[in-house]
C-alpha cells in the first residue's frame, strides 16, 4: 500500500514538475518575444529618425536651389522696365525739338510766310474781306510745339493782293514749281512733274493775285487748244 501510494505521489509529483517546466519555458518566451518587440520599437524609432534626417536634406536643398533662381528672376524685369524707359525719355526728346510757331500775329504776311519757312514750317493764307495785309491769327496758334514741316494756317484781314506771274517755259519743272511758290501762286501739274516746262498758263505778267494756280506742262509740248473758252 505503502509503495502504491508513492507511486502515485511521484507521479502526482512528475506531473507538477513538468506543469512547472511548461510554465518556466512559457514565461521565459513571453520575455523574450519583449524583449523583441522593445528592441524593435527601438530600431523602428532609429530608422524613423534616419528616415526625418534624409527627408529634411532635400528640402534643405530646395530651398538653397531656390534662392538662387529668386535671385536671378529678380533682375530680369528690372532689367526689362529699365529699357522701355529709356525708349521713352528718347521719343520723349525726340518730340520736344523745341520748334514753336513763330510770333507771326500781327506781322505783314509775307513776312510771316518768310518766319515760317525759315523753320522749315509749311504755310497757309487765307484771305479775308477786310482791308491790310496783317496777320490776323494763326493756327496752330503762336507759341505752340510743332514739328518740321507742319502746315501753320495763316488768316490774313484783307483780300489777295495782286501777284506777279514769272516766265518759267523753258525751265526745270521742279525750279518752276518753286519760283511759282516765291510769286504767292501754286503749279497745276498738267502733263507729268519732270522735264522742262514747255508752256505755262497764265503767261509771264498775266494777271494773277496771291494763291491762284498756275497751269504747267512738263516734258512735253502743251495742248493746242486754249484753255479758256473762245468768245462766242
Amino acid at each position: 500500500m505503502t509503495d502504491t501510494n508513492m507511486g502515485r505521489q511521484d507521479a502526482v509529483g512528475g506531473q507538477g514538475g513538468a506543469g512547472a517546466g511548461r510554465a518556466g519555458v512559457l514565461l521565459g518566451g513571453g520575455l523574450a518575444a519583449v524583449l523583441l518587440a522593445a528592441v524593435g520599437a527601438t530600431g523602428g524609432w532609429l530608422l524613423a529618425g534616419d528616415g526625418g534626417t534624409s527627408s529634411e536634406d532635400p528640402l534643405a536643398v530646395a530651398s538653397t536651389t531656390g534662392s538662387p533662381t529668386d535671385r536671378a528672376v529678380t533682375p530680369r524685369p528690372s532689367t526689362g522696365r529699365a529699357t522701355p524707359s529709356a525708349v521713352r525719355t528718347s521719343a520723349g526728346a525726340t518730340k520736344g525739338t523745341g520748334l514753336t510757331v513763330p510770333p507771326v500775329v500781327g506781322t505783314d504776311f509775307v513776312e510771316a510766310r518768310e518766319m515760317l519757312r525759315k523753320q522749315r514750317l509749311g504755310w497757309r493764307l487765307v484771305f479775308g474781306g477786310g482791308s491790310g495785309r496783317t496777320v490776323e491769327n494763326a493756327s496752330p496758334a503762336v507759341g505752340t510745339e510743332v514739328t518740321r514741316g507742319t502746315t501753320v494756317q495763316l488768316q490774313v484781314a484783307g483780300p489777295a493782293p495782286a501777284a506777279e506771274v514769272p516766265d518759267v517755259v523753258g525751265d526745270n519743272c521742279d525750279r518752276a514749281a518753286n519760283e511759282l511758290i516765291d510769286e504767292g501762286l501754286y503749279p497745276r501739274y498738267v502733263s507729268g512733274r519732270s522735264g522742262e516746262v514747255t508752256r505755262q498758263e497764265p503767261a509771264e505778267d498775266g494777271s494773277a493775285r496771291w494763291n491762284d494756280e498756275v497751269s504747267i506742262w512738263c516734258g512735253t509740248d502743251g495742248p493746242e487748244q486754249p484753255t479758256s473758252k473762245p468768245t462766242p
